[in-house]
Formats: C-alpha cells, structure tokens, sequence
C-alpha cells in the first residue's frame, strides 16, 4: 500500500510539473492560432466592434482584389525579391567567409568576432542603424558613393519607390551573412583532411577540391541552412518595418511587414486572411524541410 502511495505521489509530481510546459503552449501558441484563423474568415475589425460576424471568404478576396490601398500581387513580389535575393547573397558571401575562417591565422578572432557580431544585435536595431546609413541628407552611405564618384548628388533610397526594398534587401543581407558563416565554418572544420590530401595526389587543382571534395562533404549542411534561412528570411519584416514601415506608397512590402500594418489599422479580420497564408506558406517550407532532412539522414 505505501509503495503504491509512493507511486501515485511520484506519479502526480511529474504532472505538476509537465503541466506549465503543456499549459503555456496552448494558452500563447495555439489558442492564438486558433482564434487568428477564425478572424481570417470573419469582418473583425475594431473600428466597427458592432459589425463583427462571420463572411466566409471574403477577406481572401478582397487581398487580391482591392489590397486595401496596395496591390497584393505587388507584395508577393516583394516577398519573393526579399528572400530570394537576400539568400543567394547570403549563402555566398557567408559561405567566402567561412573559407577564410577555416584555417587559423594571425588576428582571425578579431576577424571571427567582426562577422559574428550583427547575429547579435536586434533586428529592430540593425533597421535603425540602416536607416540613418540610407538617410537622403546625411546619411553615410551617400556620403561613401559620392566620395567614389559613383553619384553626383544625394539619393533618397528609402523615399523612392525603386530603391526602398532594394535598400532594406541590402540590410538584410549584412544582417543574415553570420548565419551562413557560423554553421557553413562549424561544417568545412569537420571535412576529413584526407580526401584533400588524396585530391592533390589525384592532381585536382583548388578548383577541383572545392566542387568534388568541399561542396559535397558538407552538401546536408547547406542544404538545410538553406531550407532554414528561407523560412527566417521570409518572417522576418523587422527590418523593414523598422527602416520604412512598408513605404513609400506600400512599395516595400512583404507578406508579414502588410500583416503587421494591417494588425495596426485594427483590421484583424484582413491581417488573420494574410496570417493564414504565411502559416501555409511557412508549413509548406517546414515539410520541404522535414522531407530534405529526412532524406539526408537516411542517406548518413
């Protein structure tokens, strides 16, 4: 009887303290979920508390219909641009980086420590910081190309139309080359320096060595920081809504900056409808993700 009384004890104990751990993800993670999915398919808008009810579709439509003053298509554009030119730009500068980082050399700390640093700053900062560099009037970066040579007078890159998203894409690869660096410099550090030793026997030259021995030993690594930085990359909208808050005119939009101006228009109902999409968006990357790393560990 007591060892069944102890039992229960140990057995309620271990309860009580899973419980937070199931508790806490369903009460901020998942009933959240939930109830942003409900809005998207409802007129939920605090400006008119009085008119809230449930329209089916009609959310969806309007995104790619009237927009709400931006024209949607334009943003899946953007979105597209944002991730895809930030992560090639990313992927091969981090990925020089970490080459030079994989020998040890006089001052490669320091060196390590400069690349490293912007991982650690807020995404909100790194905007900030960007946006007093782009600034029109007294902003480094005019300053540099003009003392270059490159342009004669001040450019307003994040008050024009054409440069706005160009500009904040730039940030976001300085901000995201870390990231490459780190995991790609933890990989090449792991290649066998045997399969090195038996290419140059073999008479392959650097070239050679790079594209049959490097990019393949570290072919998983890659592939999944690619898959994972895309996802990242795609909900990312700190930097934009930081350096331009979508502008001007909405032309620097992505999917996730639209949500957040939309969230503080008080439209919950649209900004549920643009939620909705990211969340199937992002759950198409995850199982990309999922079947890549299965394979891979497969193959291991």
């Amino acid at each position: 009887m007591k060892r069944n009384a102890l039992t229960r004890k140990r057995k309620r104990f271990c309860f009580l303290m899973v419980l937070p751990a199931i508790i806490l993800p369903l009460l901020f993670t998942y009933y959240p979920m939930l109830k942003g999915s409900m809005m998207a398919f409802q007129s939920y808008n605090l400006m008119d508390v009085s008119n809230i009810k449930w329209i089916g579709l009609d959310n969806f439509k309007k995104l790619f219909t009237q927009g709400i003053g931006n024209n949607f298509y334009q943003i899946l554009e953007n979105t597209a641009k944002w991730v895809l030119i930030s992560l090639f730009f990313q992927l091969t500068i981090g990925f020089g980086m970490a080459l030079l980082l994989k020998k040890k050399f006089r001052g490669s700390s320091i060196y390590q420590g400069l690349i490293f640093f912007p991982w650690a700053v807020s995404g909100f900062v790194i905007g900030i910081m960007w946006r007093w560099m782009f600034n029109g009037t007294s902003g480094v970066i005019n300053d540099i190309l003009m003392r270059l040579g490159l342009i004669e007078s001040s450019v307003g890159w994040l008050a024009s139309k054409d440069t706005a998203l160009l500009s904040c894409i730039v940030a976001n690869i300085w901000y995201g080359i870390p990231y490459f660096t780190i995991m790609i410099t933890a990989a090449l550090r792991g290649i066998d320096a045997e399969l090195y030793e038996a290419a140059e026997v073999d008479g392959a030259n650097a070239f050679d060595k790079f594209f049959h021995v490097t990019v393949p030993s570290i072919k998983s690594v890659l592939l999944l920081t690619v898959l994972m930085r895309c996802i990242w990359i795609f909900n990312f909208p700190d930097l934009i809504y930081s350096m331009t808050q979508g502008g001007p005119a909405g032309s620097s939009h992505i999917v996730t900056s639209y949500m957040m101006q939309l969230v503080q228009s008080l439209d919950y109902g649209l900004a549920s409808a643009v939620g909705v999409l990211s969340i199937l968006f992002l759950a198409l990357f995850a199982t990309i993700y999922l079947l890549v790393s299965n394979r891979l560990t497969r193959e291991d």
